[in-house]
Order: C-alpha cells, then sequence, then structure tokens
C-alpha cells in the first residue's frame, strides 16, 4: 500500500513523510488554491527517496511538460479538462494519473465506461470527492468504489485522515492513498502527528510495518 502526502510547501513537512516511509509528495500548481506554489518553490524543495508528483488544474500539455522539467518531477496528476491522450503523447502515458470524481457520474456504469476510455493514456487513476478540485476534506461512498472493475492501479483521495483511512482501507482496497487536508493544521501546514497516525493505520489495516525513523 503506498501512501502520498498531497499540498506540500514546506521542507519539514516533506522530511516527516520522508520520515515516516511515504512514497510520494505532491506539490499542487495551481494559483488559486491556498497550497498552490510556483516551480522555482516546488525545486526548492527537496524530496530525497520520494517521487514527486505535480497537481494541475490549468494547465496544458507544453506548459505541464515546462512546469515538470523545471520542478523536476516525476509524475503529472491532471485535475483538470485536459486531453489525456493529447498529455500521453508529449508527456509518455506513464507519468500521468487521471483524476477522476465518482460524484460527476450518473451511475457506476457511466463511471467504469470514463475509466476504459482513458485507461490507454494514464498509469494511474486516482479518485476524489466532490465534482471537481481537490483538498475539500469530503469522503466518497468507498462500498461502491470496491465494485469497480479498475484497469489501472488507483489511489484513494477525499477526507482521508488517521481516524478514516483504514476503514476506507478496508472497504475499497485501493493501491495507494492520498492524504492532504486530514492532517493539516491549516492550509499547506501539515501535523506530523497526523502523518505518522495516518502511516501507522496503513500499515496496520495491510499488516506492513511502521518504519523507524533514523
Amino acid at each position: 500500500m503506498r501512501i502520498k502526502f498531497c499540498g506540500m510547501r514546506r521542507q519539514e513537512d516533506i522530511e516527516a513523510a520522508a520520515g515516516l516511509g511515504a512514497d510520494m509528495v505532491g506539490f499542487v500548481f495551481h494559483a488559486a488554491s491556498p497550497r498552490g506554489c510556483g516551480p522555482e518553490q516546488a525545486v526548492a524543495l527537496s524530496a530525497p527517496g520520494l517521487a514527486r508528483v505535480g497537481v494541475f488544474v490549468e494547465q496544458k500539455e507544453e506548459e505541464i511538460a515546462r512546469i515538470m522539467a523545471a520542478a523536476r518531477l516525476d509524475v503529472a496528476q491532471l485535475h483538470g479538462s485536459q486531453d489525456t491522450a493529447a498529455c500521453a503523447r508529449r508527456l509518455g502515458a506513464e507519468r500521468l494519473w487521471r483524476v477522476v470524481w465518482p460524484q460527476r457520474y450518473a451511475d457506476m456504469v457511466a463511471l467504469q465506461a470514463e475509466l476504459e476510455r482513458e485507461a490507454p493514456y494514464c498509469a494511474a487513476f486516482l479518485v476524489d470527492a466532490g465534482k471537481g478540485g481537490g483538498g475539500s476534506g469530503r469522503v466518497l461512498d468507498w462500498g461502491a468504489l470496491g465494485r469497480v472493475r479498475w484497469p489501472r492501479p488507483w489511489w484513494l483521495a477525499g477526507g482521508l485522515g488517521p481516524d478514516n483511512v483504514a476503514e476506507a482501507l478496508r472497504q475499497c482496497g485501493p493501491d495507494g492513498v492520498d492524504v492532504n487536508s486530514g492532517v493539516e493544521d491549516a492550509p499547506g501546514v501539515k501535523n506530523r502527528e497526523k502523518m505518522a497516525a495516518v502511516v501507522q493505520a496503513v500499515r496496520q489495516a495491510t499488516a506492513e510495518p511502521l518504519r523507524e525513523e533514523e
């Protein structure tokens, strides 16, 4: 089970994520977000041993490619109306995550059809609550997600925190979890104790040992 902490703006939060054994950190390239940062700020934040994910809302493929190079990103997470196929041609499908919001669809059949359409052009899906954006603190119908036939690995987001992440895993069994507002004291200000509690809950739920900090 992989863990990503998103909305990073501070070096101490990234170091906490690394020390706790997280796999990825995310940077939000959206000026309207309280967690937003620019490529200059992101590249100055060191994340040794962690994959670096960029969250893109308005940018198209050429600008995404420029920011990915400038900020030394490994993955682009597409939160907007981007053409996933065009982004795949420019960046490579192996570097793309497509964000989907199940509440946008009339039913799970419509969601399944959308996943099948997008799957050839991305490496993974990230599933979030609401009908757009991110970091809202809202949760999803985890049981319904557990019945979806996922054509790619998928990450669960949406209101996850220390008190509910284990139950989310039990109900829908994603390949990874993406945690943001559920471990914050304020937007972009992570709480290390909450981060540690999330990691511990995930490791216990999946019978994986919690890594000791050096």
